[in-house]
């Protein structure tokens, strides 16, 4: 476990290629045992990829917000700043405008060093800085470990989703924090 002091920044198109490697090391480890490697590698690519964080890092309504300990980008977490695409999920989040806390990850050898609480804070700040009512995320119904983390910051199950790994549908709570 690194005790290396984390600092939380935006993002910038140089750091694609690094965020596609955090991306690859640690999604696997939030997908629910069923997922297949075939599967998660085809999310991996279609999603998750160096090119495809150049789009998102290029796109006006997503913040990358990364975090930093040494020279190493450690974690990332990906704010969406659009209404649910998903009318069901737009309902049940029921707020307007809204954000969307679409990734947050962190190397394994980081976890419980502070990492994920740095991103959430930054998150949080970025919602309310620009005025947000308040944010959601999906989170797989298996991930036990982090709905309680977000529990700890106030978000509560608003509604379920389905989610596509590959060729494989998931179910995930859906999670609102009203500020």
């Amino acid at each position: 476990m690194s005790n290396i002091p984390v600092t939380v920044d935006r993002a910038g198109l140089w750091d694609a290629e690094a965020l596609s490697d955090v991306a690859a090391a640690t999604f696997p480890l939030s997908c629910p045992p069923d997922a297949t490697p075939e599967d998660i590698e085809i999310f991996l690519t279609d999603v998750l990829s160096g090119e495809r964080f150049g789009e998102y890092l290029s796109d006006p309504a997503r913040i990358v917000l990364k975090a930093i300990a040494g020279d190493d980008i450690v974690g990332y977490a990906m704010l969406v700043a659009a209404d649910p695409a998903d009318p069901a999920v737009a309902q049940a989040v029921g707020l307007h405008p809204v954000v969307e806390i679409s990734k947050m990850y962190v190397l394994p050898g980081h976890h419980g060093t502070g990492v994920s609480t740095a991103l959430m804070r930054a998150a949080l700040d970025r919602a309310k800085e620009d005025d947000y009512p308040g944010l959601w995320l999906g989170v797989n119904q298996e991930n036990l470990q982090a709905r309680r983390f977000y529990a700890k910051y106030g978000f509560t199950t608003v509604g379920t989703r389905t989610f596509t790994v590959g060729a494989q549908l998931h179910h995930d709570y859906v999670m609102r924090l009203v500020f």
